[in-house]
């Protein structure tokens, strides 16, 4: 593994256009259960559908109730070495911008710029107004529901949610576009913790490699772009990328 791990840290540290993309597997370090395998979210809840959502106030109590019940092991998560060693490689002027499918906020508390990161599903960490689009804290929102409000809505009259994509809700047409041009441009793509099934996320890494890109993936488990890239390592995304962060600084 150490001869793929240096092959990857000698592409980064030649520059150019670096991307990364995370998913679950880079933040279950930090906690974070992710929603498909066993044991995962879907495992023990399930999910409200976003017609769901906007057409019962049932629907969205439901959905209230699973966000709270999420909310201590989000509110506790801390951004652990995967996330530290992006950070590393970004301040080293080695790393473009991130693009994620996590919606955890944890690349922006690690120190990545907020504009830098391109959040394809959204951030548990903000609520929106589904009327009017006026965002808010969730601090702001579960103190409402503690003091007896189940489903707050806004004070436009409109439905709050968390400003997440649900099941059934339309993909954020500006992130996905901004991810798509950053994926087609860049000369490094690195997947991080996701199998890369869910679309349109899953097209980015095919964007790359139509554009001549070198794509590296380090995911515990199987993706459908393992024979399609240049580097491939199943082990721990911590571990790994705190590695080639340190082998990209001395390759410099």
């Amino acid at each position: 593994m150490q001869d793929i791990l240096e092959a990857i840290a000698k592409k980064i540290a030649e520059g150019g256009r670096n991307i990364a993309f995370t998913g679950a597997g880079i933040s279950t370090e930090s906690g974070i259960p992710d929603f498909r395998s066993q044991g995962g979210i879907w495992d023990q809840y399930r999910p409200v559908y976003f017609d769901e959502f906007m057409s019962s106030r049932d629907a969205r109590v439901r959905y209230w109730d699973q966000k709270i019940a999420m909310w201590d092991g989000l509110e506790k998560a801390r951004p652990n070495a995967g996330h530290q060693a992006l950070a590393k490689l970004y301040d080293m002027g080695l790393l473009e911008a991130i693009i994620t499918q996590n919606i955890d906020g944890l690349h922006q508390e690690s120190g990545i710029p907020g504009d830098k990161v391109i959040e394809l599903h959204g951030n548990t960490r903000r609520v929106r107004c589904m009327t009017c689009g006026e965002t808010s804290t969730v601090a702001e929102a579960k103190q409402r529901i503690l003091d007896g409000d189940p489903a707050p809505e806004c004070h436009c009259g409109g439905y709050l949610k968390p400003d997440t994509i649900s099941f059934g809700q339309a993909m954020p047409q500006k992130e996905v576009e901004a991810a798509a041009r950053l994926s087609s441009s860049c000369d490094f793509f690195l997947v991080v913790g996701s199998t890369l099934v869910v679309h349109p996320a899953a097209m980015m890494p095919e964007y790359a490699r139509r554009a001549g890109a070198y794509l590296a993936i380090v995911n515990l488990s199987d993706t459908p772009y393992d024979n399609a890239c240049q580097a491939l390592v199943r082990e721990k995304a911590g571990p790994v990328l705190q590695a080639i962060a340190d082998m990209a600084e001395e390759y410099r």
